[in-house]
């Protein structure tokens, strides 16, 4: 019997990066196989080849034998490849049915919708994976879990003999899982062959069948998920060395406790987070996808409202509702998405310095002093080392890295005792990473608290005095920084589901 998928040296190049690199994958009728491999280790590119969504470079790919190239996923529909995305893509205005069948819904004499044809074809897909569910209901009245089973059930509308899930279980609880797994295993005994990517290790053993791992854009290994220790699967997936030299952690014995966050809650986001920092330390947040480290750090920075839990600032309670009042308690954040909501491309790089610090500049009648406003700004763009032919360039014409700069400088101007980096080095190239590293320590030595989140666990464990560790919301544990942790102590608390660790004390 023919593989149903077999993809052998597959190359994908992006301008300025390398993301698939002689990449090779194969999946068997009725069998699970789960991809694996950090965020960014190049498992959703790879399905993406396999859906249509990007065409490959080089390297082949055969579905049942036939070498075939598809170029949308429409096309790869017609050759029964389904992928369900780990963002579902449904009409919460529109039935299930309707969202199952739009643009091919059955048509009476005068192209009027067949409405009883188009239910009836759904309830029967429904009755092939034995789940109750109404065809008539609205999407946006279902739970995730429904919505879930709502796309599985579109995919095999296609009549899909592959069917990609791309974490598909990042957004629900035990039970929805269980109840997922055995639409899973009805689908495998009817010999649907199922590519199932996830980060949750405790997932493997229950539901998939061979395991391939996938680390910096190249294929590792593939392994049998039954006899191979989850040890094993995490060693290769973060079998990198560590290029740096880690920080050594500073004696703090002394310093005064800067931050503490207690009980921290958002919906169904972050569950009760604590812990505390002290002045001139750097606190890594670790975890993969999903897991919660930037929701902590939206809460914390009012950026979206929390439901419960106490932060403390020097020891005083702060109440923050908006990024405002934390700015005001001295906590300054650098987001991820800089360009967005760090940065105003448009302007200048002397104004988006001073941009969260324009009250200092205003003197009688609401008058803004430019030359003190240049003044200021080529003083940081000197002492950060900001390479620009002025500071009336506009910020959007600089690098990657000096970009970052100026943000770092709009929050040292207002003097911030709190910065939070999320992703701070994201689209930066090798150089400007050291500069940015060395920044951070610097900082960290004037005394500033800072937390670092990363996706890189290089990263992470290059930067971090301390590294907390979060999975599905929960603070599952915090390691020492510097030599003492490996990569692999981090991924098994970041695959770890268990209840939040309460983390309220210092240095541990």
């Amino acid at each position: 019997m023919s593989k149903l998928v077999e993809m052998a040296g597959i190359e994908k190049f992006f301008p300025g990066v390398h993301a698939l690199k002689s990449v090779q994958f194969d999946l068997e009728p009725g069998e699970v196989h789960a991809l694996m491999g950090e965020n960014g280790a190049g498992k959703s590119t790879l399905m993406k080849v396999l859906s249509g969504i990007y065409q490959r470079d080089e390297g082949g790919l055969k579905v049942e034998g036939r070498e075939v190239s598809p170029t949308s996923p429409r096309e790869a529909q017609d050759l029964g490849i389904g992928i369900i995305h780990q963002e579902l893509s449904l009409m919460n205005d529109l039935t299930v049915a309707q969202n199952i069948f739009i643009g091919r819904e059955p048509r009476k004499s005068f192209g009027r919708l067949d409405e009883a044809a188009l239910n009836a074809q759904t309830a029967d897909i429904f009755a092939s994976m034995n789940l109750n569910l109404d065809p008539k209901a609205l999407v946006g009245s279902l739970t995730i879990a429904k919505q879930q089973m709502v796309e599985i059930a579109k995919a095999l509308s296609f009549r899909s003999k592959v069917l990609i899930m791309d974490e598909p279980t990042a957004a629900l609880n035990d039970a929805e899982i269980a109840e997922l797994f055995v639409i899973i295993r009805r689908l495998k005994a009817e010999g649907v062959g199922i590519v199932y990517i996830s980060h949750k290790m405790d997932e493997l053993k229950q539901i998939s069948d061979r395991v391939t791992v996938m680390r910096d854009g190249e294929y590792v290994g593939t392994v049998g998920a039954a006899d191979t220790p989850i040890s094993q699967i995490i060693a290769m997936m973060v079998g990198r060395e560590v290029k740096e030299e880690p920080l050594d952690p500073p004696n703090l014995d002394d310093a005064e406790v800067s931050l503490q966050v207690t009980g921290l809650s958002r919906d169904n986001e972050i569950h009760e987070v604590s812990f505390a920092m002290q002045k001139g330390e750097i606190l890594g947040f670790a975890g993969l996808m999903g897991a919660g480290r930037t929701e902590v750090a939206r809460a914390i920075f009012g950026a979206d409202p929390k439901d419960g839990g106490e932060i403390r600032v020097h020891g005083k309670v702060v109440t923050i509702k908006s990024p405002s009042d934390a700015v005001k308690a001295g906590i300054g954040y650098l987001s991820e998405d800089r360009k967005h909501f760090g940065l105003a491309t448009g302007m200048n790089v002397r104004d988006n310095i001073a941009l969260a610090s324009m009250d200092m500049f205003t003197g009688a009648g609401g008058v803004l002093d430019d030359s003190e406003i240049s003044s200021t700004a080529k003083s940081y763009i000197s002492q950060l080392g900001i390479r620009t032919p002025s500071d009336v360039q506009e910020v959007r014409l600089l690098s990657g890295g000096n970009q970052q700069k100026v943000v770092i400088a709009k929050w040292l101007l207002r003097d911030c005792d709190i910065l939070i980096f999320d992703e701070p080095t994201r689209g930066i190239d090798v150089g400007a990473k050291s500069e940015i590293y060395k920044l951070l320590e610097d900082l960290a030595e004037q005394g500033k608290t800072i937390i670092v989140i990363s996706s890189e666990l290089p990263e992470i464990m290059r930067l971090s005095h301390r590294i907390a560790v979060m999975c599905e919301g929960r603070l599952t544990g915090i390691l020492p920084g510097g030599r003492n942790t490996t990569q692999e102590d981090i991924m098994h608390l970041a695959t770890q589901r268990a209840a939040a660790m309460q983390v309220t004390g210092t240095l541990q």
